[in-house]
């Protein structure tokens, strides 16, 4: 398979015609306070011939399409669904990814026939639907108006904040909507900007250079891990299907591939595991902890970073998880102690220590590697065949309550018809074991499933926030990798 990662700016210029809409993907101005929007007129290309020897997916950077993570490596749900489509519906092409440098540029490079298929988060919209044909929706979002809570206070509705400072990627659902709002509410001003993106809208939000933005549901929430203040104003319209789109002169055979795809992965399980991966600890923590996190990985943290990093050399983890489990155990309290006995940054139990050969749980040159080699000695525990990242959350979900109940959670799992081998589903059933109509069915009894399953959920926030502002570290070992949250 290859991979090519260029960006490719596209300009699409037709003759125009005027219109209050701007149709998504052929923009060629922002919208300006008076919102003076246009309409061009489209001209299908000739796609490229599924006879060649490549598939083409045309999308761009974002943490909800296309991006590289701390491992260097590609990730993103819409890489994740492409690369996944060629292996198993279309495994006689290569993949090759043409990035784009924003959202307004995804359908006009399809238009021109450059593209087979659009992996770009797309909405499925009235207006876009004119343009092309969208394959099955795989994702449900919510619009949402954005603000900061700290410099402003909640929008009762948008003729309060007629006076402030609007803005959303030019190319967007978002804008259309607005377009749609303005012919009731002529005073509302906005701007619809040209590269950028609503990540970095969000930012801005953030760090209030901007009163407001819209920006999806899930994005929203993911934003709201790395900047607490930013809060929801209101929804806007009923939710979105978000959805693939292709030309629409593609071939039937390439359109029915594709929605033959998302029905077996949205019956199989495999879309409901990848949405888990990307969104499924979004909403885990509140302000508060967000905040409290924020400040102890500035004041406290770098006290014990090193540690974190030699344990990191040691057993082939990610500093920056363990470091996340250390938080969750004990908010980096080396003297933390439990009203059940387990003590130290790691939060080990007697039992465990000794098994690890640690001689003093409070002194965290001991403690720190004895917890990392610990959650290796979980990781080995659980069924190699269990793809990562979904082996590493069971490991950690074992570390907090004991493989045991995992494995009955598993075992659970299989009997509901679910994927024993999915963390998306085990985490399910994992909160079932305290009610006897399944814990007495089971081989280990009742355990209080839920506590691991917020453990879990944690530690992926907490890890995805320090992957966002802490660099990585090389490992010595490479015996094996864990794979990152995001």
């Amino acid at each position: 398979m290859r991979i090519y990662n260029k960006t490719y700016a596209s300009q699409f210029s037709h003759l125009m015609r005027l219109s209050f809409f701007v149709i998504v993907g052929v923009f060629v101005a922002a919208c300006d306070t008076s919102n003076d929007q246009s309409k061009q007129s489209v001209k299908q290309h000739k796609q490229p011939a599924l006879n060649s020897n490549e598939l083409v997916f045309v999308t761009h950077n974002g943490p909800a399409t296309y991006y590289l993570n701390g491992d260097n490596e590609y990730a993103g749900i819409e890489y994740d669904l492409a690369t996944l489509f060629v292996k198993k519906y279309a495994p006689e092409y290569q993949i090759r990814f043409l990035l784009v440098n924003s959202i307004s540029e995804v359908i006009p490079t399809l238009l021109k026939g450059q593209a087979n298929i659009a992996a770009a988060n797309l909405s499925v919209t009235h207006l876009r639907k004119e343009l092309v044909q969208f394959a099955k929706p795989y994702q449900e979002t919510q619009q949402q108006l954005i603000y900061n809570n700290e410099n402003n206070t909640k929008p009762r509705n948008l003729a309060t904040i007629v006076d402030k400072s609007i803005a959303v990627p030019i190319g967007t659902s978002f804008a259309e909507r607005l377009s749609e709002i303005q012919k009731d509410q002529p005073q509302l001003k906005w701007q619809a900007l040209h590269q950028t993106n609503s990540e970095l809208l969000l930012d801005q939000v953030a760090n209030g250079v901007l009163d407001f933005t819209i920006a999806d549901s899930h994005l929203v929430a993911m934003m709201q891990n790395y900047y607490p203040n930013l809060s929801v104003g209101m929804s806007l319209g009923k939710p979105e299907k978000i959805a693939w789109a292709l030309p629409k002169n593609s071939d039937p055979k390439l359109v029915k591939k594709v929605n033959k795809f998302f029905d077996k992965i949205r019956q199989d399980g495999t879309l409901r595991n990848l949405l888990d991966r990307y969104y499924g600890n979004s909403k885990r923590l509140n302000t508060q902890d967000i905040t409290a996190f924020l400040k102890l990985s500035n004041s406290l943290l770098p006290k014990y970073e090193h540690l974190f990093k030699q344990a990191q050399e040691t057993t082939g983890i990610d500093w920056r998880l363990l470091a996340a489990v250390s938080y969750r155990e004990s908010h980096w309290d080396t003297f933390s102690t439990s009203p059940t006995g387990v003590r130290g940054l790691m939060m080990l139990t007697e039992s465990t220590a000794d098994l690890m050969g640690v001689t003093d749980r409070l002194d965290p040159k001991q403690s720190v590697p004895a917890g990392a080699k610990y959650i290796v000695k979980m990781i080995d525990t659980v069924p190699e065949r269990i793809p990562e990242p979904d082996r590493t959350y069971m490991a950690l979900a074992a570390y907090n309550i004991g493989y045991a109940h995992v494995e009955d959670a598993r075992v659970l799992a299989n009997r509901l018809n679910l994927n024993p081998d999915s963390w998306a589903d085990v985490k399910k059933t994992l909160v079932m074991l305290n009610d006897p109509e399944y814990y007495t069915t089971l081989k280990y009894g009742y355990a209080s499933g839920g506590a691991p399953v917020i453990f879990v959920e944690s530690i992926r926030s907490y890890q995805r926030i320090l992957e966002r502002y802490q660099p990585s570290h090389p490992s010595t070992n490479n015996s094996f990798k864990i794979a990152q949250t995001d």
